[in-house]
């Protein structure tokens, strides 16, 4: 930490012999993105809460609403269920979905309606072997 501004020195001169003597030890050598122009700055315009959308990037944090957030949690259920090596598999998925979708009907959360009810397991496993079968021939 550095000292504190004494009087009687203007603030520019202060700061500028801040820096100088920072330099001198070497505090700035071997930055990371030295040299590199700061991501995204030029293409987009100014936001003012940009620091707040990199900290939530940096921390894998969303800014959805719950409900907007559990309809793109389903949609990934139901991609991933397609994509799922076993029936048991799909079953497990769907219904994991369909226990977070329950609660939500009868108990909304704030923010914008879900508009979902939880899938028919059956007709997503029916839909899972038709894929399968016809994507792999015969088999």
């Amino acid at each position: 930490m550095t000292e504190r501004k004494p009087p009687g020195v203007s603030f520019e001169s202060w700061t500028d012999r801040q820096i100088r003597e920072a330099e001198a030890r070497g505090e700035f050598a071997d930055l990371p993105g030295a040299g590199k122009p700061l991501p995204s700055a030029i293409d987009t315009p100014y936001d003012e809460n940009w620091w707040i959308k990199q900290k939530m990037a940096r921390e894998g944090l969303s800014a959805l609403p719950p409900t907007l957030a559990l309809r793109k949690e389903a949609e990934d259920a139901l991609a991933a269920a397609a994509r799922a090596p076993s029936e048991r598999a799909v079953r497990r998925i769907v219904e994991d979905i369909n226990a977070k979708i329950r609660p939500v009907m009868f108990r909304p959360p704030p923010g914008p309606p879900l508009g979902l009810k939880p899938y028919d397991v059956e007709a997503v496993v029916r839909d899972w072997h038709e894929r399968r079968a016809g994507g792999a021939g015969a088999a």
